[in-house]
């Protein structure tokens, strides 16, 4: 069992930044996949970003690429995402998830076995 917890939304104008953390605890001495994925009042969760477990490779969702980054410390057990040019539709709740099942990296929101509760990002016009 892994428990992801995420922190750092908030409130920010168009145009700005927020990182977000993610962090996991119990079971992490096993090697995991982070992603991070949002969803937007009546829409679907969608896939952000990932990072495979090792941090060697990335992966995101096209309308972020250029704006967000994510990383992760292993030795803190702990995925950033960092957001930059927010725009009004990043306004969502950002969940990040753990996949310690799959060699590879499977964007889909069902691979992802462990999800953290949630972080609410506002972006303001």
């Amino acid at each position: 069992q892994v428990h992801m917890e995420e922190s750092g939304g908030g409130l920010v104008q168009a145009g700005g930044s927020l990182r977000l953390s993610c962090v996991a605890s119990g079971r992490t001495d096993s090697t995991y996949h982070v992603g991070w994925f949002r969803q937007a009042p009546g829409k679907e969760r969608e896939f952000v970003a990932a990072i495979s477990y090792n941090g060697d490779k990335t992966y995101y969702e096209d309308s972020v690429k250029g704006r967000f980054t994510i990383s992760r410390d292993n030795a803190k057990n702990t995925v950033f995402l960092q957001m930059a040019s927010l725009k009004p539709e990043d306004t969502a709740v950002y969940y990040c998830a753990a996949d310690p099942r799959h060699e590879v990296v499977i964007l889909s929101t069902w691979a992802w076995a462990y999800w953290g509760q949630g972080t609410q990002v506002t972006v303001s016009s």
